[in-house]
């Protein structure tokens, strides 16, 4: 691998589509009454990734002066120069033509929906700097994710109870484990007057309201299963759901095993259900 290639997925992150990925294809077995077109399939791949790499980018081009401060996050491309902001804004430009022109082809509702993302992504960057509940605007970025495979194949909202629970799980999930990952920035974020659950109640709290945010999420994907998939095929995928997501309370202190292996796996296995419960209902 060339070291600008290398570069570039170190700065987009590539890897971390694993969580968006699974979710927003749940968003579209749920929606279908039979499995996608294979074309569908592909559109949505486009734009998720399209829609991850702006989302990176933004996140890394408005945060850059903070994680230049921050030792953990000194090392990252923009703070630690091998990267300048003209190559992010390339990058981010690509990553939001690609999601952009993938929701074009998929249906005009689909691209007249496409910007409300891309708003968020700019918005949630900026929250730690004055209020705790940023932790809620990661949480609303990747609950978008389920909706855009839901209207990918519906096309509208009608009947969208099942892919707002989706989004709602997401919700809360990806809340809880943000904060588990505001963890390693405690005492920066504390010195820096950012604003965390972590920061400004203390990392026991902080991991308190995570743990009630996961249940919350368990609680209503398990809403999801007994009032809308109900297949037997599917039990097995919401149970796995729940275990990791008491492994990764248990484990909150490995934010490497909690945030990113368990996670990965977790996403699969919401997928998992929902195409059981799809294939086999």
């Amino acid at each position: 691998m060339s070291p600008q290639v290398k570069k570039f997925l170190n700065f987009i992150k590539i890897e971390h589509t694993l969580f968006s990925l699974p979710l927003i294809y749940s968003g579209a077995f749920l929606a279908a009454k039979e499995p996608p077109t294979l074309k569908l399939l592909m559109l949505i791949l486009t734009a998720a990734t399209g829609a991850r790499t702006a989302a990176l980018a933004l996140n890394r081009i408005i945060d850059r002066e903070i994680d230049k401060r921050n030792p953990r996050t000194a090392i990252r491309e923009l703070p630690s120069g091998r990267m300048n902001v003209v190559e992010a804004m390339v990058i981010l430009a690509v990553g939001a033509a690609l999601y952009l022109g993938s929701a074009a082809l998929i249906s005009p509702f689909c691209l007249a929906l496409s910007p409300l993302p891309l708003v968020v992504f700019i918005v949630y960057p900026y929250m730690k700097r004055f209020t705790v509940l940023a932790h809620f605007g990661v949480g609303i970025g990747l609950a978008m994710a389920p909706l855009g495979g839901w209207f990918a194949v519906q096309q509208s909202a009608d009947n969208i109870v099942p892919g707002l629970l989706l989004s709602f799980f997401t919700l809360f999930w990806v809340t809880g484990f943000d904060i588990i990952y505001s963890t390693l920035d405690e005492l920066f974020d504390r010195e820096e007057q950012l604003y965390s659950f972590t920061s400004r109640y203390g990392k026991i709290t902080a991991l308190k309201i995570s743990g009630f945010l996961h249940l919350l999420a368990f609680g209503i994907l398990a809403i999801l299963f007994a009032v809308y998939i109900k297949a037997i095929a599917a039990l097995p995928f919401l149970v796995l759901s729940g275990f990791l997501l008491y492994l990764e309370q248990k484990k909150a202190n490995d934010v490497e095993l909690a945030f990113f292996r368990i996670n990965a796996v977790l996403g699969f296995a919401i997928l998992g259900m929902v195409v059981a419960g799809v294939l086999f209902p």
